[in-house]
C-alpha cells in the first residue's frame, strides 16, 4: 500500500508540475499575443520606387479636370501602382494648348491628401529625378487642379485606396467617377 501512495504522490507532483509550466507558458505567451493586437498606430515608411517605361501615346487615358483647364490630362495605363504603402504611382502627361507636352512621374497618398513628384520624363524617354520630391499638400487652385482631380474622382474614397490598379485605371479609362458630377 505504502508503493502505490507513493506513485500517486509522485503522479499528482508531476501532474501539478506539468499545470503549473503549461500555466507559466501561458502567461509568458500573452505579451506577444497583446503585441499581436497593438493599437498603436506603427510610423508610415514610403517603399523604394522603381521609375516606370516611357509612356506610349496608345496607352495614355485621357481624364477630365476642368471647363477652364488650360492643358489636357492623361495618365499612362502601364505605369498605374499601388505600393503596400498605401501611395498610388502612375506617369502623368500634361499637354499644352500649343501641344507641348510635360511628362512626370508622381504619387499620392490617399491618407494624407499628398502628392509627390519623383521624376520628369525626357524627350529620349530616360527620366530625371525630381529635385523637390517631398510630400506636399494637394492643391485644388485651378491651375493645379489635375491633382485634386484624380485624388477625389479616381484614386481616394475619402482617407483610402479606391481598389487597385486595374480599378483605377478602368474609372479613367471609362469617365467612371467616385463622386457624381
Amino acid at each position: 500500500m505504502l508503493m502505490k501512495s507513493r506513485s500517486t504522490a509522485q503522479y499528482f507532483r508531476a501532474s501539478a508540475l506539468l499545470l503549473l509550466l503549461t500555466g507559466a507558458a501561458a502567461v509568458h505567451a500573452q505579451p506577444k499575443f497583446e503585441e499581436d493586437f497593438d493599437d498603436q498606430e506603427k510610423p508610415w515608411q514610403e517603399i523604394a520606387v522603381q521609375l516606370p517605361a516611357a509612356p506610349t501615346q496608345q496607352n495614355l487615358l485621357p481624364f477630365f479636370v476642368s471647363a477652364t483647364a488650360t492643358q489636357s490630362f492623361a495618365i499612362d495605363a502601364k505605369s498605374v501602382a499601388v505600393g503596400p504603402d498605401g501611395v498610388i504611382r502612375y506617369t502623368l502627361v500634361a499637354t499644352s494648348q500649343a501641344g507641348a507636352k510635360n511628362i512626370s512621374y508622381e504619387g499620392i497618398r490617399c491618407a494624407t491628401y499628398e502628392r509627390k513628384l519623383y521624376a520628369f520624363g525626357q524627350p529620349d524617354g530616360s527620366w530625371s529625378r525630381s529635385r523637390r520630391d517631398q510630400w506636399e499638400r494637394i492643391n485644388t487652385n485651378a491651375a493645379n487642379r489635375h491633382h485634386a482631380a484624380l485624388f477625389k474622382d479616381y484614386f481616394c474614397n475619402e482617407k483610402s485606396v479606391a481598389g487597385d490598379a486595374d480599378d483605377i485605371v478602368r474609372r479613367i479609362r471609362y469617365g467612371k467617377t467616385l463622386t457624381p458630377q
